[in-house]
């Protein structure tokens, strides 16, 4: 054992549990394990050529820190266990090996148990993010939607707090973004531009991985969620690598992320689509909402599979929530009748939807239960 022994197992790291376990003889193979979990914010613990021995005979625990999160075994060692196989350590293992033209790693990995495998350097990335989620403890990511307005003030800013505070007050972890830096802000709406906070020119340089707890500690919690807005500064955009990186991020600390989309998509807008589940297009009810509301179709459409209309009433006889879906060749997420008292409250400084009467807090309590998150959210 290199730098502990067996009784003496790493304290918790990062946003999840025990750091990775790193298995291996190789000095150069090592030096590389030891830089990618440095890269995924881990502290590892180093094994030379076998595992330690198990406490309390369970075969998977260490000590208080419980289950190494994920094993990583140098290919080197890989006929240490072709006897013993890992057993249900192998549910968590990946067998690392630095040579692209080995087939055979994949049969060493089925006879000893592993269920991945990594060569080096070309799985360099996917073996960060791998060693980042078993550290974080990421379960199923969040449930993503993002709101788009059919045409300029229809309105979706409005429905994309609405509806993150809807999830917020149902209990759920909430996470609000907003893309849109032409929007005048989110802050604004939630009555929370001077709460203490990152917004996004912080983030302008983020590339490659942003740890989801670090991110999530880092922004405003307004009403019981966490916001990403702009400032007051004249930053009007992101890198898309920015917006990937900030997105998987909030994903992966699961619940809820509700993005807000501006009308013209930039190269980060188009990257926080490929990242959504859902889209919701709000079109009021009218001609020309519709034909702007077309185009949009037409661009979105392209890069999110599911986009579903939300129309705007009062709706006429002649031209209904079902009838403006069928124009734009959308399922009908729901009619949302007009609030009378929305911009006294907005003046007020009270946020749109945050109570739980009114039509738009019904609709969004509505929209929650017909859309579940995933059943499972990461550990807080």
């Amino acid at each position: 054992m290199a730098g502990s022994n067996s009784s003496e197992w790493p304290q918790k790291t990062g946003a999840g549990g025990a750091g990775p376990l790193i298995v291996t003889e190789d000095e150069e193979l090592l030096d590389d394990l030891l830089r990618l979990c440095a890269a995924a914010g881990a502290l590892p613990e180093v094994a030379h050529g076998t595992l330690p021995r198990p406490a309390s005979g369970t075969g998977e625990r260490r000590g208080e820190g419980g289950a190494a999160p994920l094993t990583l075994i140098g290919d080197d060692c890989a006929h240490r266990f072709a006897t013993t196989g890992l057993g249900a350590l192998g549910e968590r293992a990946v067998l690392v090996g630095k040579d692209p033209d080995d087939a055979g790693i994949w049969r060493r990995a089925v006879e000893i148990g592993a269920r991945g495998v990594s060569v080096l350097p070309e799985s360099e990335a996917r073996l960060v993010d791998r060693i980042a989620d078993a550290v974080e403890g990421a379960g199923r990511p969040a449930r993503t939607v993002g709101v788009i307005g059919g045409r300029g003030g229809a309105g979706a800013s409005t429905l994309a707090c609405a509806l993150a505070l809807a999830a917020a007050r149902a209990g759920r972890r909430t996470m609000l973004v907003d893309a849109d830096p032409l929007g005048g802000g989110l802050d604004v709406l939630l009555g929370g531009e001077r709460a203490d906070g990152l917004r996004w020119p912080a983030f302008a340089d983020s590339r490659g991985r942003v740890a989801g707890q670090a991110l999530e500690e880092s922004l405003p919690e307004l009403h019981a969620l966490r916001l990403l807005s702009w400032d007051r500064g004249d930053c009007a955009s992101v890198p898309p690598d920015a917006m990937r990186a900030v997105l998987a991020a909030a994903r992966r600390r699961g619940g809820v992320v509700v993005v807000d989309l501006p009308r013209r998509l930039d190269p980060a807008a188009l990257e926080a689509l490929g990242q959504l589940d859902m889209g919701l297009l709000v079109v009021p009810a009218e001609l020309r909402a519709v034909a702007a509301a077309h185009r949009v179709v037409a661009t979105v459409g392209q890069a999110l599979g599911d986009l579903r209309a939300v129309v705007l009433g009062p709706c006429g006889s002649g031209l209904d929530g079902a009838e403006i879906a069928r124009l734009l060749k959308l399922p009908l997420a729901g009619e949302l009748a007009p609030e009378t008292g929305l911009p006294a409250a907005l003046a007020a400084g009270r946020p749109p939807g945050a109570g739980d009467r009114g039509p738009l807090a019904r609709f969004c309590a509505d929209f929650w239960d017909q859309v579940p998150d995933r059943g499972e959210e990461a550990p807080v």
